[in-house]
């Protein structure tokens, strides 16, 4: 007889005690471009029911502080690897290599899909699949690369601007994979907000709408996610990448071509606030020297570049870098200007909007926002950085952070103090009448 107890009492701490008691909640995760932190602001979040509704449910930061400079690819990598660009190597949209004599155009030539400028750090989209974790990702940049040898489960490619049918379809067709366990984390990428705040400007009506149209996605995912059961298992972050600041183009551009002779230069990479610069041989002093002189922008030599950027130690940095004042626009000429194409055809769409000035302007903050299972109710947290985000991603999907820059003391207070468990598995029947007749017969 003394058997039976002992047999009940192992039977039991098994079955309790089993890993399999426990579902492993799911990510949804959302990176919103361009977006500015006061585009919901408490006031306007009185007319926008979506985004009141994630806020009501979960957590909103002040804002967020993104990495410098406070472009797009930097940010995208600094956001998913909890690293300074210096650190991952992701130091801009444009990007050369002396040594290769290769390129980075905003990922869009050949060669930016090379292992050389994505194998500085390791996502955590790779870490995850690393980890035999299903990963799915929606028109999210550089899913289609082959990092450290690695690539996600599934990648719907960025080729152009994604619709509003576009995200709201891939929103829906993620919380289904979600749902029937075909993904562990679903990531989209979002990019309208961004595109209407450089066209328009980032307090247009074009900028505005496009907002609503966002807000009316999100509502709908609220829903989709209480009706299909999914309240206690998965975890939802939106962030966006930085911010925007109106510019005017009449009257606020720095044309190299006025200061220095543009043959002087071996490379240039981008316009706008932040310019690279490699002289020719033998002209280094002289250019540094002219472009001293010139107002409403900085001239940094590389190791010069203050340290709070977290920018200089980056191998892919110029010997010059040239950093705009707030609304100034640094051109090699104006012909040379990013116009757009309006419905006329012709270039003469002025941009209104930009990005990638000083990291700690007000206008270059940014959003982050989370609920779910593990997040509090109802919670304002103070700011963030950028690098701080990737510990939350990772203590919400269960992975082990990699060693990074991000502090998990402004984070941790987001979190309930005990993440909750996703549904506890019930003790199936079968389980029960094995106990049932283990104990009376």
């Amino acid at each position: 007889m003394a058997t039976k107890p002992l047999a009940l009492f192992l039977f039991l701490a098994f079955y309790l005690g089993s890993p399999t008691m426990v579902h492993q909640k799911k990510l949804l995760v959302l990176l919103l471009d361009g977006f500015r932190h006061d585009y919901i602001s408490d006031e306007v979040l009185e007319s926008l029911h979506g985004f009141k509704e994630i806020v009501r449910q979960g957590v909103k930061v002040d804002y967020l502080t993104p990495d410098f400079p406070s472009l797009s690819y930097p940010n995208y990598y600094s956001l998913m690897t909890g690293r300074h660009c210096e650190v991952h190597q992701m130091i801009g949209n444009y990007m050369w290599d002396p040594k290769t004599n290769k390129s980075f155009d905003i990922g869009v030539n050949k060669d930016s899909l090379m292992p050389l400028w994505w194998n500085g750090s390791e996502p955590l989209w790779i870490t995850m699949t690393k980890a035999r974790r299903k990963v799915s990702m929606y028109y999210w940049p550089g899913c289609e690369v082959e990092i450290l040898g690695v690539r996600p489960s599934y990648c719907l490619e960025y080729k152009n601007v994604p619709t509003d049918t576009d995200f709201a379809n891939a929103v829906h067709d993620a919380i289904i994979s979600l749902k029937n366990g075909k993904t562990d984390m679903a990531a989209i990428y979002y990019e309208r907000i961004d595109v209407e705040g450089h066209h328009y400007g980032p307090s247009s009506n074009q900028t505005k709408n496009a907002l609503e149209a966002l807000d009316t996605v999100l509502l709908h995912m609220t829903m989709w996610i209480q009706e299909w059961g999914l309240d206690y298992e998965l975890n939802v972050i939106l962030f966006s990448d930085h911010g925007m600041t109106d510019i005017f183009w009449m009257d606020k551009v720095i044309e190299l071509k006025e200061h220095i002779n543009l043959t002087d230069l071996l490379q240039m990479k981008d316009q706008g606030p932040v310019v690279s610069l490699w002289p020719a041989p033998g002209k280094y002093s002289e250019v540094f020297n002219k472009l001293k002189l010139v107002e409403h922008m900085t001239v940094y030599e590389k190791e010069a570049i203050p340290s709070r950027f977290h920018y200089k130690n980056g191998k892919f940095v110029s010997p010059l870098t040239l950093v705009a004042d707030k609304g100034w626009f640094i051109t090699q000429e104006r012909e040379k200007l990013p116009f757009w194409m309006n419905r006329t055809g012709k270039r003469e769409g002025w941009q209104r909007g930009w990005h990638g000035y000083d990291n700690e302007l007000m206008d270059m903050r940014g959003i982050f926002l989370a609920y779910g299972p593990d997040f509090k109710s109802n919670f304002r947290a103070a700011p963030i950085r950028a690098v701080d985000v990737y510990n939350v991603l990772c203590k919400v999907a269960g992975i082990k952070p990699l060693p990074n820059n991000g502090s998990w003391s402004r984070v941790a207070c987001m979190l309930k103090s005990q993440p909750s468990v996703a549904h506890l598995v019930q003790p199936s029947s079968c389980a029960l009448a094995f106990l049932l007749l283990f104990l009376f017969v």
